[in-house]
């Protein structure tokens, strides 16, 4: 008989069933990275800093592969749901382990957001009904169906995480096919001039912003440190998955990127950057009604892979955070049928369907930027604490991925990180709050 599945025992924390394999957990990571990152967040960073977001992707890159190789030593020590929350609290401090679990729903409720406003808005364009009015009602919309898709089952989610992917992967290819031969005969002049600004001092603060946004764009590989309780053979399944997702995942964005900004240039991203679908611009650049066609196609499926894995990851964090008194304990409550932490997938998808409200991509995506490097920070700064027999990896390897999270989390406009330091205060207040209520009852 399997215990996992059964209603919670007053004496036994609530546990999730172990339904996702290798492949399975990697493609739960590339539905979370192969979507806003690709299809709304490089045209926010180009036009940021213009034809240097390509230089901006391969550093974010580099960031995400030292945080990447600390969350999979801290998920292979440590395999519960909850990512850097719990390991803050195993190997920090309480605070610190709220903190990182207060920042990374803060970071993914914005993510969640904006990828529901990038669904809307090329859904928009595939049908071609240009009314921004109904961004913000679609945007909600798809949060609503993706809530009720999760509400199923994790088995159920995965498939349809699979086939997601995959029709997302097959839009890319041929923009980059068709986006070619363009790049090869324009590339030289539209990568010129490479920065957005003459002045030293300007172009380095254009581009380190743009390498912190771009940077968000890769958090996806968290997804699968969060399923530390759901997949099979933790130690062994959850490095591997998060390593060759992040290898795939650059190695996509470097070469989707690149012909994008070759063939079309940073200005019609420029003048469009806070817009819900960048991308769409390209394709219609290239001239072929097939494939912009696609790529509204990829990039609806693809905004719908990042909720369904966003909303996922999140409610798996609630869930923990519930299960140890930091958030109310009914949403750490497990559903009987399929192992499902109900409560806390419907309080997530009330969440985010509110932040989608703002109906402005670039500043949901900045906000995450900020409150992702914090937490990516913590992460990084727990594996520092991984004993010799914990360590998979080099102990530098942690280290360089505080300083270089710290190093750009700051370069995102100051209002951003100030509501973000701001939110911190607040949340360490509310975890005072829940504590002593604990107290009381008890």
């Amino acid at each position: 008989m399997n215990t996992d599945s059964r209603p919670n025992n007053p004496s036994e924390p609530a546990k999730l069933r172990r339904d996702v394999g290798l492949f399975g957990a990697m493609m739960m990571g590339l539905g979370s990275i192969v979507g806003t990152g690709v299809f709304v967040s490089i045209g926010i960073a180009a036009g940021i800093t213009g034809p240097s977001v390509v230089l901006a992707i391969l550093v974010a890159g580099l960031v995400a592969t030292f945080n990447g190789l600390s969350s999979a030593q801290l998920a292979a020590a440590h395999p519960v749901s909850g990512g850097t929350y719990e390991y803050g609290y195993r190997w920090l401090t309480p605070s610190m382990g709220f903190t990182a679990g207060w920042m990374f729903l803060c970071a993914k409720s914005a993510s969640a957001a904006t990828a529901a406003l990038g669904f809307a808005g090329y859904a928009l364009q595939l049908f071609q009904f240009d009314h921004d009015d109904w961004i913000v009602p679609l945007a909600i919309g798809a949060v609503v169906a993706t809530t009720l898709l999760l509400l199923g089952g994790i088995r159920r989610s995965n498939w349809t995480n699979i086939a997601i992917v995959s029709t997302t992967l097959i839009a890319l290819a041929s923009l980059v096919i068709a986006g070619l031969p363009v790049a090869w005969r324009e590339g030289s002049s539209n990568m010129t001039p490479f920065f957005a600004s003459d002045v030293p001092a300007i172009a380095t603060r254009q581009f380190l912003e743009a390498c912190a946004l771009m940077f968000v764009a890769y958090t996806g590989y968290g997804r699968i440190a969060t399923l530390g309780e759901e997949v099979h053979n933790p130690r062994r399944t959850i490095p591997r998955a998060i390593i060759a997702t992040l290898l795939v995942s650059s190695l996509l964005y470097a070469i989707v990127g690149g012909i994008a900004v070759a063939a079309a240039g940073t200005d019609v991203w420029s003048s469009t950057s806070q817009q819900t679908a960048p991308l769409q611009l390209v394709a219609n650049h290239l001239n072929s009604p097939l494939v912009a066609k696609l790529v509204a196609i990829g990039a609806v499926t693809a905004m719908l892979g990042v909720l369904l894995n966003l909303i996922l990851g999140l409610s798996r964090v609630v869930f923990a955070m519930g299960r140890r008194g930091d958030l109310p304990r009914g949403l750490a409550t497990v559903s009987s049928q399929n192992s499902t932490p109900s409560g806390a997938v419907i309080a997530v998808g009330i969440g985010v369907g509110t932040l989608a409200l703002v109906g402005d991509v670039k500043t949901t995506w900045s906000f995450s930027a900020f409150t992702v490097l914090v937490y990516y920070a913590l992460t990084n700064l727990a594996a520092t604490r991984l004993t010799a027999n914990e360590r998979l990896f080099s102990p530098i390897v942690p280290w360089l991925g505080l300083a270089s999270c710290l190093g750009l989390a700051f370069w995102v406009q100051p209002k951003i990180w100030i509501i973000g330091l701001s939110l911190i205060a607040v949340g360490l207040v509310f975890q005072q709050c829940m504590k002593r209520s604990d107290t009381s009852a008890s």
